[in-house]
């Protein structure tokens, strides 16, 4: 079997997720959009067919399908709808820190709790002055006797009104930048956090993004992961991880806006001929199909690095040339099917207007298109 090809696994995994795509989150994709419903069923028909822990280990009672598994299947899910891959994606980033340097109970709870469906995790990082800077993060996580106590503001969380915990990076140590960042799992039932404001968003408004609150907020010092003044690489080995599923995200709607644009070019009509005939429409066609198919093996090939365990710094511009190549290639591919279907591509009517949308935030969420090309050059570079 060539490297880049699916295993026999993978491609009864691709068929399954395609037929429960068809029949369940498909016909509700634009409803989602258009209500900002957050879509709880579809988070139980993927629980309902143990497709949740698609990147955990069998040992956590998880299916053991890898990133590639896992990139698979957001793709297919995504050339319908861009919300429910999040059922996917938000879990896989905020199990990393603790698949990373979690103790074995919390990876025994976690990650086989995970895996049921039983706990809804979100990661946050982001705060109103530090996103990629994460070395100015401002909220603060004090030792006091037994427990962690947390102050501070945290901002686009994604999913975090649904979770059950919340997988915090925080400063422990304000002048020690980087190394001064520890992780915390955090109960959403604890007595010092709420969430703020949920923000109204262009596209994916069907999963909440929602400002944090911490007050005198107290957690057990063993909900700390790892140990302390190491949070920064478990931060960056765990966005390594998640990359590629970004990147399938972006793959999965490319793919979806060109077989639409396909259809409607062949059955529309101009000057008394499927406007699919006019060169200029073929050769749209055939660059879209040309920088879908470069996205996937970037994706693919970044996705089977980590599942052969290179996940390490040294691989780090494999994953943000993934992520970053196929966000852009979501947004241009958009824009261009649009430019296809004309006057009716600006409608509701058609579903590329929202896929449009849904694109934009692909080139700005855990570390933007600039930001990753910016590490793809210091990676190559050697600073």
């Amino acid at each position: 079997m060539n490297e880049h090809e699916l295993n026999d696994e993978l491609i009864l995994l691709q068929n399954t997720i395609k037929d429960i795509t068809n029949k369940f989150i498909k016909p509700r994709a634009s409803e989602i959009d258009e209500e900002e419903e957050y879509p709880e069923d579809i988070f139980q028909v993927l629980k309902e067919h143990d497709l949740l822990g698609l990147f955990i280990e069998e040992k956590y009672e998880g299916t053991n399908l890898g990133i590639l598994g896992t990139c698979v299947a957001i793709e297919e899910i995504a050339k319908h709808c861009s919300n429910s891959p999040l059922f996917l994606s938000i879990p896989l980033l905020a199990s990393r820190p603790i698949a990373v340097a979690g103790s074995e109970e919390q990876k025994k709870h976690f990650l086989t709790s995970t895996a049921k469906g039983t706990i809804k995790c979100s990661l946050s990082m982001t705060e109103p002055h530090a996103g990629t800077d994460v070395a100015n993060i401002k909220t603060r996580a004090v030792k006091d006797g037994d427990s962690w106590v947390i102050n501070g503001q945290k901002t686009y969380c994604t999913g975090s009104s649904e979770a059950d915990y919340i997988i915090l990076g925080a400063k422990s140590d304000p002048g020690a930048g980087y190394e001064g960042l520890v992780f915390l799992i955090v109960p959403t039932n604890s007595e010092g956090f709420q969430v703020g404001r949920h923000e109204r968003k262009m596209g994916m408004r069907g999963i909440p993004t929602c400002e944090l609150v911490f007050e005198n907020c107290r957690v057990p010092i063993e909900n700390q992961i790892g140990e302390e003044r190491t949070g920064f690489k478990t931060a960056m080995l765990g966005f390594n991880q998640a990359r590629p599923a970004i990147g399938a995200r972006g793959v999965g709607l490319a793919q979806g806006c060109l077989d639409y644009a396909i259809e409607y070019a062949k059955e529309r009509e101009a000057f008394s001929r499927p406007i699919a005939k006019f060169q200029g429409i073929q050769l749209m066609i055939a660059e879209m199909f040309i920088n879908i198919e470069a996205a996937r093996l970037l994706v693919h090939k970044a996705a089977r690095l980590i599942d052969n365990g290179n996940f390490g710094k040294e691989y780090a511009h494999h994953f943000s040339a993934a992520k970053s190549f196929s966000s852009d290639v979501a947004m241009k591919t958009s824009v261009d099917s649009i430019q296809i279907l004309g006057g009716a591509g600006y409608m509701k009517d058609h579903p590329l207007e929202r896929f449009m949308r849904d694109a934009k935030q692909l080139q700005i969420i855990e570390g933007t298109t600039q930001i990753q090309q910016i590490l793809i050059a210091k990676n190559l570079l050697g600073y």
